[in-house]
């Protein structure tokens, strides 16, 4: 295939930035999960929000991430909350390590 001849896809999105930071409705709606389900994941400790209240708080675009992890950890693998507490902060401490390495 001839350079002129190639098509060029047209890729669209919404890039997240580490400042990004969502209220408990935005997180939800981005993720399209249940509030009652984000507030379990804040009491096992799996979300960490800033802020004194759900409606104060403001959840770091990586908890859009958090979420994906869990939901998959639960569906693939059955584990419970506190299998996925733990499941998600031994995955970060090892990308913590890789991270480490020359």
């Amino acid at each position: 295939m001839e350079k002129n001849d190639r098509l060029d896809a047209v890729v669209t999105g919404i890039i997240i930035g580490k400042e990004a930071r969502y209220s408990l409705h935005e997180l939800c709606h981005e993720t399209a999960v249940h509030t009652e389900w984000v507030l379990t994941l804040v009491e096992e400790g799996i979300l960490n929000p800033e802020g004194e209240r759900p409606e104060l708080w403001r959840f770091p675009s990586e908890s859009c991430h958090r979420i994906s992890k869990a939901i998959r950890l639960q569906r693939d693998l059955g584990l419970n909350l506190a299998g996925v507490a733990l499941a998600l902060d031994l995955l970060e401490e090892v990308e913590r390590l890789r991270l480490r390495l020359p």
